[in-house]
């Protein structure tokens, strides 16, 4: 796994971008970002236990990310924010997994819940840099006040 300085500087760059150049869905979606990886790392287990059992407290997180980037999918008119709530429903799937194999070994559930993290913030990059681009073309009367 890369280093939690790379994600965190990952993270701040992204989601800056997203609240720089974004509309109203990027901001909502950095926002969500922001708030569930600050609540993780206060949710998360203590080192020594960590992903040797279930994570609640991350699982609760991740519900309530999935829901927040579900409601962002349903609402937007942009294709990108279901890809990140279908992402988020596999990260939040990872808890059931080990809820039913309590045998998964801990290094494989911290994986399924890392991973889907970082396409996720580039799906949001890239949803951001598509919208700044669309915006840039449009006639001037017709810029919508998101």
């Amino acid at each position: 796994m890369l280093p939690k300085q790379f994600y965190w500087a990952f993270l701040l760059l992204v989601c800056g971008y997203a609240f720089w150049r974004g509309r109203a869905d990027e901001r909502v979606a950095a926002t969500v970002a922001l708030a569930a990886t600050v609540a993780t790392h206060f949710a998360i287990s203590p080192d020594r236990i960590r992903y040797s059992g279930e994570e609640t407290g991350v699982m609760l997180v991740d519900l309530i990310t999935f829901a927040a980037f579900t409601l962002i999918a349903l609402r937007s008119s942009r294709f990108w924010p279901l890809w990140v709530a279908g992402l988020q429903l596999t990260t939040t799937m990872a808890h059931l997994l080990k809820a039913v194999h309590v045998e998964l070994l801990p290094k494989a559930y911290a994986a399924a819940l890392v991973f889907w993290s970082y396409p996720i913030l580039i799906i949001l990059a890239v949803g951001t840099w598509r919208s700044h681009q669309r915006r840039l073309r449009e006639p001037m009367g017709m810029v919508a006040t998101q």
